[in-house]
């Protein structure tokens, strides 16, 4: 029987102490779900660079029964919550979690910390932790993250409204209908979305369905077929006060206008690294809905993020690879510095994952009878321009080795993941028209992205008959085929001018480009086929 005593650092674990004011213990008596990750009982195969031989893309029972928890594990969890009075109020072997719920006076205890409640300029209260979790010695080969005993906000929202008072949307005055921008980026007019759903993350607001009726209506669309999934008590609520109406109303709109044939699912979850990652896992292993891709409009700079949570969390994104999900993810709003403001220049997460779609943004001039007249770097000012550079934590993935990444801008050596992948119309001066909590309005933003890419892709789902999956090693393969290159402007808002300008073929700004849908079912098609 093991005995639990000695408690070892958790690598990985070690947390800043929050910027904003401590206001006190947290009350012993107050009662936490933390969420324990298990290792798999098997390592995945490396899939950064496509399906190695003999390994296929796993339905979602295969992969529980070759890739989850062990029955070993969950045991020893097991042990482990009995000694400390924890309930198990939740233990899913496909997403490898184990849910404890339990005092905070028995949490710090068990896991070796101390916990204070935090408040923000805004009056928001938080509670937060310093330093490392400590864990059993017994419990080092079996956990690979403990996530909730802080929960301070993890992501922000990639999206821009169009401001009244800017005068480059004055003069341009420019606005798009999602389903034109399908017709100026070519996808196919033979596919609408039938037999696929699209999963969308939402870390917050919510979406009122006689507004979405509206919309689609006035579009002369059919109404998709839209489900609200709650994680951990997140809901759909567009009176909670986040400001989020915004990033839901624009990822189902645009998703749906794309797709109309496609059913959304929408997964609400708090905005902390516990409820992100969750809602990740449950929409990857939810065999109800079954989506084939989804849509990431959240993240923050790789910095602020712990060791645990980018490995966990891209852990998701390799199983997503392994199940045929394709994942896109906003690259930012604000440039080569992505808020941080420490004058590096720096890439956001969950895009920088090397098992993730990249979206960056772009201003785009163009109409659906005559296409595109010009297209460009989004970079509208220092808090308005696409994200986009060279990752401090990924790794070079082979499927860029050809891509001409440049070395990163902050010391000229580190050659890393580079980010974005693709891109797309993202400018609030030549954004998206909306419409959200009674009124049309034009929004921007790489969050934009991710979901006219996600259509897109249950348009080349529904073509294919069978999911594209992990698409980043064939979209290189291309070498540029199926993009429209975009060479003129930067993404470069630190003060010390450190950030990437765009080029020929790929760049650390938008990519391969924005997309010519059909070029790229041909592309596709040709590699399923060869």
């Amino acid at each position: 029987m093991p005995g639990f005593q000695k408690l070892v650092l958790l690598a990985g674990s070690e947390k800043k102490e929050p910027r904003d004011k401590a206001v006190g213990e947290v009350p012993d008596a107050s009662i936490l779900d933390v969420t324990l990750v298990v290792q798999r009982k098997k390592l995945l195969p490396d899939l950064k660079n496509g399906m190695p031989s003999g390994f296929k893309v796993l339905s979602r029972k295969k992969f529980e029964l070759e890739y989850g928890a062990s029955k070993k594990s969950f045991a020893l969890i097991e042990m482990f919550a009995n000694q400390h009075g924890f309930t198990i109020a939740g233990m899913q072997n496909e997403r490898r979690a184990v849910t404890l719920k339990g005092s905070a006076a028995e949490m710090k205890k068990a896991f070796g910390l101390s916990m204070k409640m935090y408040q923000t300029p805004k009056g928001d209260v938080y509670r937060g932790r310093s330093g490392a979790i400590m864990i059993p010695e017994e419990l080092i080969p079996v956990i690979e993250g403990v996530f909730g005993l802080d929960d301070r906000v993890a992501a922000r929202a990639m999206f821009l409204y169009r401001k009244d008072g800017d005068i480059r949307a004055r003069a341009v005055g420019l606005s798009y209908n999602p389903n034109d921008l399908a017709s100026i980026y070519n996808f196919p007019t033979d596919a609408t979305g039938k037999g696929q759903c699209i999963g969308i993350i939402e870390l917050g607001g919510g979406y009122r369905i006689n507004e979405i009726q509206q919309y689609f209506t006035d579009l002369n669309l059919p109404i998709p077929q839209i489900t609200a999934i709650s994680v951990d008590g997140g809901v759909n609520n567009p009176d909670d006060g986040s400001g989020a109406n915004a990033e839901v109303a624009l990822d189902i709109e645009v998703a749906g206008a794309v797709a109309p044939a496609a059913k959304i699912a929408v997964y609400f979850a708090p905005n902390t690294d516990q409820g992100f990652l969750n809602a990740i896992t449950t929409a990857l292993h939810d065999t109800a809905n079954n989506p084939s891709v989804i849509s990431i409009s959240w993240g923050q700079a790789e910095s602020g993020w712990t060791q645990q949570s980018l490995t966990s969390f891209n852990d998701a994104f390799q199983s997503a690879a392994a199940l045929g999900v394709t994942v896109f993810a906003a690259a930012g709003d604000s440039g080569s510095d992505d808020s941080v403001g420490d004058g590096k220049a720096h890439v956001d997460f969950p895009a920088s994952s090397p098992y993730v779609i990249g979206c960056g943004g772009t201003n785009l001039t163009a109409d659906p009878t005559n296409g595109i007249t010009a297209e460009t770097v989004w970079h509208a000012a220092a808090d308005s321009a696409t994200g986009g550079g060279v990752s401090d934590v990924f790794d070079l993935p082979d499927y860029q080795g050809r891509a001409s990444v440049p070395p990163s801008a902050n010391d000229g050596k580190r050659i890393g993941r580079g980010v974005p992948d693709v891109s797309a119309v993202a400018d609030p001066a030549t954004g998206y028209n909306i419409l959200v909590d009674g009124q049309m309005a034009v929004i921007g933003g790489t969050s934009a992205v991710a979901p006219l890419m996600a259509g897109l892709t249950a348009l080349l789902n529904e073509k294919l008959g069978k999911p594209v999956g992990f698409l980043s090693p064939v979209i290189y393969g291309g070498q540029g085929a199926g993009f429209n290159d975009i060479t003129q402007g930067d993404n470069i808002t630190t003060p010390n001018n450190l950030g990437y300008t765009a080029g020929f073929a790929w760049d650390a700004c938008t990519g391969w480009g924005s997309p010519d849908g059909v070029a790229i079912y041909d592309l596709i098609s040709g590699q399923y086929t060869s």
